[in-house]
């Protein structure tokens, strides 16, 4: 999981993380996308332009 916290916080120095990068990292990772949501909320980085239209 310390993997994919570095890559998020790499891919979100202002704290937002576009959603399409958060299915990349979880995809490259190899790590459920619920995980790398988890570690978002965790790392207070905020998923932005949701697919969904969830966020």
């Amino acid at each position: 999981m310390e993997e994919v916290k570095k890559k998020l916080q790499e891919t979100s120095p202002n704290g937002r993380l576009p959603c399409v990068m958060a299915f990349k990292i979880a995809r490259e990772c190899d790590c459920p996308i619920a995980e790398v949501g988890k570690l978002c909320n965790e790392l207070k980085i905020k998923i932005v332009g949701c697919q969904l239209g969830l966020f």
